[in-house]
C-alpha cells in the first residue's frame, strides 16, 4: 500500500495518506477540504537505531555513485 503525502491546496496543511486504490476520495484532516496536490516525497532507508551514517555509494575510493572517474562530481 502506497503512503502519498498531499498539500490542502485551501489550508495548507501537509498531511500523508495511505492510498487503497486510485479512485479513493482524498480529504484534508484539518479543514476536510478535497482540494489536495499531491506531493513528492523524499525518502530515506536508513538504519532502524535513528543514527545517520555517510555513505559512499559502496565505493572505497569515496567518489560517490560512479566512482568519481567522470566528470559528474
Amino acid at each position: 500500500m502506497p503512503i502519498y503525502e498531499y498539500i490542502c491546496e485551501d489550508c495548507q496543511t501537509r498531511f500523508e495518506k495511505i492510498v487503497l486504490n486510485k479512485q479513493q476520495e482524498i480529504s484534508c484532516p484539518k479543514c476536510a477540504s478535497k482540494h489536495n496536490a499531491i506531493q513528492l516525497s523524499v525518502f530515506s532507508a536508513g538504519p532502524s537505531d535513528g543514527s545517520t551514517t555517510k555513505s559512499s555509494g559502496g565505493f572505497s575510493n569515496g567518489g560517490g555513485c560512479c566512482g568519481g572517474s567522470c566528470a559528474c562530481h
